[in-house]
């Protein structure tokens, strides 16, 4: 009796653990299934290491383009490229402000392979563009999986619609109007205009990577998936060509220094603004987060500015001799 009881509460013990085991399989393969934590920190982690990566060589073709190798065409297509990889596995409101540390690697290169010299000016600007960088992941809302009928649904939402209405009608005022008028005199002109047209670029990005696989999966919806698909692409085809016209139209009337600096600020503004009414990723975040983000946000981009600015500024720590008046 006792013998036999005390089989059956072994039996018992090891048949619950093996429940249990089977349980925990089961679990961890249902949290994996529908995008657990991990897989989305992996890919978050992922798209970081994209965006830096794009950044660098962003930073390379820029020297490359300074020696003669390398044309701006073939610098845009690159970093469009390594900014699509990154929009679809990360936040957008971390891969954008990433860009700034091509503006930085293509200084620390320029200065290595160039021999160009960088000054206290530009050191202090690649300082603040890492030290924000940094605060900019560490506070950065997680990635979150969304399928091709949620970005579908957040397209169409009434107050993205408007929003996009809206800059198009700037668009077509600043591109009819503004331009003929200030195009050639006032720099923010070509700097709203290729800022504006970054709210299509990014959405489009993100977009193509969500409804690709549902466009040539052959499902029943293949067709309607198909039909957005083709339209992200042309949007996204026009508002790069566009952008890349309008760049090269400021280049030729102003420094691309100065056009630079004004320009990432007000691109990156533009589309995380942008993303934030889309995509909504600031919603997950807490106040302290925000404010730690937009802290860090402003760092970056005051250090891109220097950056900028350095390579035209004339810094000595030596005090200039006085002219003798008497001559």
């Amino acid at each position: 009796m006792g013998t036999g009881t005390k089989a059956e509460e072994d039996g018992k013990h090891k048949t619950t653990q093996k429940g249990c085991v089977i349980v925990d399989v089961k679990v961890q393969n249902a949290l994996m299934a529908d995008g657990s934590e991990l897989p989305v920190a992996s890919s978050e982690t992922a798209g970081i290491v994209i965006a830096v990566l794009s950044s660098f060589v962003n930073g390379c073709t820029f020297v490359l383009q300074k020696k003669g190798i390398l044309r701006s065409r073939e610098k845009v297509i690159i970093g469009q490229i390594g900014n699509f990889l990154a929009y679809n596995v990360a936040p957008v409101v971390i891969v954008t402000p990433l860009g700034a540390l091509g503006v930085l690697f293509g200084a620390v290169l320029a200065s290595w392979i160039l021999e160009e010299h960088l000054n206290i000016l530009g050191k202090l600007g690649c300082l603040l563009c890492c030290c924000g960088s940094i605060v900019l992941i560490i506070h950065s809302p997680k990635a979150e999986a969304t399928s091709r009928a949620e970005f579908e649904e957040r397209l169409f939402d009434p107050v993205f619609v408007t929003y996009i209405l809206l800059v198009v009608v700037l668009l077509i005022v600043l591109i009819v109007w503004i331009v003929p008028a200030h195009g050639t005199s006032n720099i923010l002109v070509y700097v709203s205009i290729c800022s504006l047209l970054g709210n299509f670029t990014v959405p489009c990005s993100k977009g193509l990577g969500l409804v690709a696989p549902d466009a040539f999966g052959g499902g029943a919806a293949s067709g309607e998936a198909l039909a957005l698909l083709l339209g992200l692409l042309g949007t996204l085809a026009v508002s790069i060509l566009t952008q890349f016209y309008f760049i090269n139209k400021a280049l030729e009337c102003f420094s691309s220094n100065i056009f630079d600096a004004i320009y990432y600020v007000a691109f990156t503004s533009s589309v995380i603004f942008a993303s934030a009414i889309l995509f909504k990723e600031w919603t997950a975040l807490a106040v302290t987060d925000c404010l730690a983000m937009l802290c860090s946000l402003t760092v970056v981009c005051v250090g891109v500015v220097l950056l900028r600015i350095s390579q035209a500024a004339l810094i000595s720590w030596r005090k200039e001799p006085t002219k003798d008046k008497m001559n």
